[in-house]
């Protein structure tokens, strides 16, 4: 998937700043598509080029001129063209968490349970950070009303993807704390 397919994902929520959307990509599609705010620019320099995006300048007295972005008729059209093509193959997980469990038996246990303790961590304020989100989507509305009254479903349904993605991590660290902890316990004490 492109970059580019991600920040008009983004912008169908409405006009937004390359700062905004940075936010945005932090707070929402972080879940399962990471940018840094550097590509987000090029990227919107060069959707904006090529009729994607449009921007309007908006001027500030004591800041820079701040350029907001938003969706095209063109854009619109990407974005639907993007929904009908075939899916590619499932991403792969690329974590360095994985390789450092992958050798922890030659290397050092404590270290490895470490990585996986500070993952939890990451994990579970992920997981706080996703769980404001869902409130305020919700808005004091129940799920079914959510999905029967809001105008943008997909949202949502990502947001509920990243939570169900964090837990999971969360219970594999428990898990994995668990089997080190045994393993650690069962190796003979170096002297």
């Amino acid at each position: 998937m492109a970059l580019r397919n991600a920040v008009m994902a983004a912008l169908l929520e409405g006009e937004a700043s390359g700062y905004d959307l940075a936010k945005a990509f932090d707070a929402s599609v972080a879940n399962f598509w990471m940018s840094t705010p550097q590509q987000l620019y090029r990227e919107l320099e060069r959707m904006e080029a090529e009729g994607l995006v449009a921007a309007r300048v908006i001027e500030q007295q004591r800041r820079p001129n701040k350029r907001l972005f938003s969706l095209t008729e063109a854009g619109r059209a990407a974005v639907h063209a993007y929904t009908v093509e075939p899916l590619g193959k499932p991403s792969a997980i690329r974590d360095e968490l994985m390789v450092k469990v992958q050798c922890v038996d030659a290397g050092d246990i404590d270290a490895v349970r470490k990585a996986v303790a500070e993952r939890m961590e990451w994990a579970t304020a992920k997981l706080a950070r996703y769980e404001r989100l869902r409130r305020r989507l919700l808005d004091g509305r129940s799920e079914e009303a959510y999905f029967a009254e809001a105008e943008r479903v997909g949202p949502y349904l990502t947001l509920l993807r990243g939570m169900s993605f964090e837990r999971e991590n969360l219970q594999w660290g428990d898990m994995a704390l668990r089997r080190l902890d045994q393993r650690a316990a069962a190796l003979p004490a170096e002297g």
